[in-house]
């Protein structure tokens, strides 16, 4: 079966957030991603765990290098113990100029640079658990200092749960090496570049690090456009049709475009972006590449779309809640499909 987590819209604050995962929980989603954008993500996940009983929230993605090794060990270490182990850490990098300029941080090598990160969490969390002196000296990261008046010491359940996002190559191969599980881009979410390019850069990793990959969360975050008849289905469409000519003016998020020939696709919007033309942008975009990046139905018809794309890739998908709560119970269905499809 799927597990199905509930999307986050980037906007929604802390005053939002508690009553939006009660609706997810009550849904019957299994967990809940919630963003670090406008809004802090650590933030976020302590109301929305506090708001629910047995909602998984993870973050996607926690940006990594704006906030020191330690901060998000600790932030994760009372998520965890509060929510009774119902707590997940979604790490990536952001892009460099986000880094350097939004927040002043340093920007090495992301690759290397978001492993050390990950591992000098685990590395963390050892000593929380075990009371062990921390001892983790890398090229980006050296924790050598952990008083016990400082360590918040054992809780029921240690094991955090570590996901990274990953695009390229090279970070996709190093977190199958080093993390929990790996969360998709929603421009990389077609089941030819997961089967095609995902899947065997993942596969090095697990044989690098000699594991299996078995108990490897791939989390599908596809965009999708779905409501409870035609016409939402319709309105949703063009909203993803407005967002894809967003991301792919982004040249990180290329590789899925070129796999299906589009590479002049990136290059047009890239441009329009420099252009100020931002209201075309949409235009590039067209009816075969959104049904090529975009799952599109019903509330009924939508478990049957992804199972048929995604059946067998993954065992967690995300999915979007209705932006009205009148329709939570025609999305309430179509959540309860996708936890039983996945073997239909």
């Amino acid at each position: 079966m799927f597990e199905v987590f509930a999307s986050t819209p980037e906007g929604m604050g802390l005053g939002d957030i508690g009553a939006y995962a009660a609706r997810a929980e009550a849904m019957g989603f299994n967990g809940l991603q919630v963003p670090d954008a406008v809004h802090d993500g650590l933030l976020l996940s302590a109301m929305a765990l506090n708001a629910t009983e047995k909602l998984t929230v993870t973050t996607a993605v926690l940006v990594a290098f704006a906030r020191s090794p330690m901060v998000t060990a600790i932030a994760a270490w009372d998520l965890q113990e509060m929510s009774k182990g119902r707590f997940e850490v979604g790490l990536g990098t952001q892009i460099q100029a986000n880094i350097e300029k939004r927040y002043s941080a340093r920007w090495d090598s992301p690759v290397p640079q978001l492993r050390e990160y990950v591992q000098a969490m685990k590395a963390i969390f050892h000593s929380f658990q075990t009371g062990e002196r921390l001892s983790f000296e890398g090229k980006h990261y050296t924790l050598t200092k952990l008083q016990p008046f400082f360590n918040p010491g054992p809780i029921e359940h240690p094991d955090i749960p570590i996901l990274c996002g990953a695009v390229g190559p090279a970070m996709t191969t190093m977190v199958g090496r080093i993390a929990d599980g790996m969360i998709t881009h929603p421009t990389n979410t077609p089941p030819e570049y997961i089967r095609e390019v995902c899947l065997p850069r993942l596969q090095a990793g697990f044989e690098r690090a000699d594991r299996s990959g078995d108990d490897f969360k791939l989390v599908l975050g596809p965009l999708t456009a779905t409501g409870k008849d035609k016409q939402q289905v319709a309105v949703e469409w063009e909203k993803m049709r407005n967002l894809l000519g967003f991301l792919y003016s982004t040249p990180a998020y290329w590789p899925s475009l070129e796999l299906f020939g589009w590479q002049e696709k990136g290059q047009q919007l890239l441009d329009m972006t420099r252009q100020g033309n931002w209201q075309k942008m949409p235009s590039i975009i067209t009816d075969e590449m959104l049904s090529k990046f975009v799952p599109c139905g019903t509330y009924g018809e939508i478990a049957q779309i992804f199972h048929s794309r995604f059946g067998g890739l993954a065992h967690r998908i995300t999915f979007p809640m209705p932006e009205n709560s009148i329709d939570d119970e025609f999305c309430e269905v179509a959540v309860r499909q996708l936890q039983e499809s996945i073997t239909a």
